[in-house]
């Protein structure tokens, strides 16, 4: 179900007219038509806000392969998900702009999206906070990173499943213990040989 169709829906659902559904996101009634009919799509931002108008999370939104109920009726990353046991949940931030395969992002459950101001091109990124149940996750990402001079450089995503942190760059996975020091000391330098500034090593634990 497309995200035109899965609003019509929702608003129904909510009994919201296309006026009282505009007031809530700050725009016009022409704006909520032109979604639900497919001419334009809602920014980030209204995204957000039309998820918690509507009551539902992102993925249900962001996702074609999502019913508006939540149930998945396509394939997840893996494609014996369902029948693995699931023994490790991986959570982060993935910059969209970081990735050169955006079919990545069908692995992922996407909870909350965030647009992050830039000092340079593009002017914002777009920070998805995801889980991720796929075992081989990490080696995924680690093929869909970016590493382009014309595209921003050398790209990492940061990550962590129970206790152990993982850098991933492409087709190169860092990973630590945490509360390791000594481990976090090499990751982190093998981090600034990739031309990474410690600055930018400043990932939550």
């Amino acid at each position: 179900m497309k995200l035109s169709e899965k609003l019509i829906e929702l608003r129904k659902t909510n009994q919201m007219t296309q006026e009282e559904l505009a007031a809530i996101c700050s725009v016009s009634r022409q704006s909520v038509s032109k979604w639900e009919s497919g001419v334009m799509l809602p920014e980030v931002d209204k995204l957000l806000v039309l998820g918690e108008a509507l009551h539902v999370s992102m993925d249900v939104l962001l996702k074609d392969e999502l019913m508006v109920d939540g149930v998945q009726k396509g394939h997840g990353c893996g494609g014996n998900v369902g029948q693995e046991k699931k023994t490790e949940i991986y959570e982060g931030v993935l910059i969209k702009e970081s990735i050169s395969d955006e079919n990545i992002i069908d692995c992922l459950n996407i909870h909350k999206v965030e647009l992050w101001s830039t000092d340079g091109e593009p002017k914002y990124w777009t920070a998805l906070f995801f889980t991720c149940p796929n075992k081989d996750f990490p080696e995924r990402i680690s093929k869909a990173m970016l590493s382009d001079s014309g595209r921003g450089g050398t790209w990492f995503v940061d990550f962590k499943a129970g206790n152990k942190k993982y850098i991933v760059f492409k087709d190169k996975i860092l990973k630590y213990q945490i509360g390791n020091q000594a481990e976090k000391e090499a990751v982190c330098a093998e981090c600034r040989k990739m031309g990474i500034l410690d600055r930018q090593m400043n990932w939550p634990e």
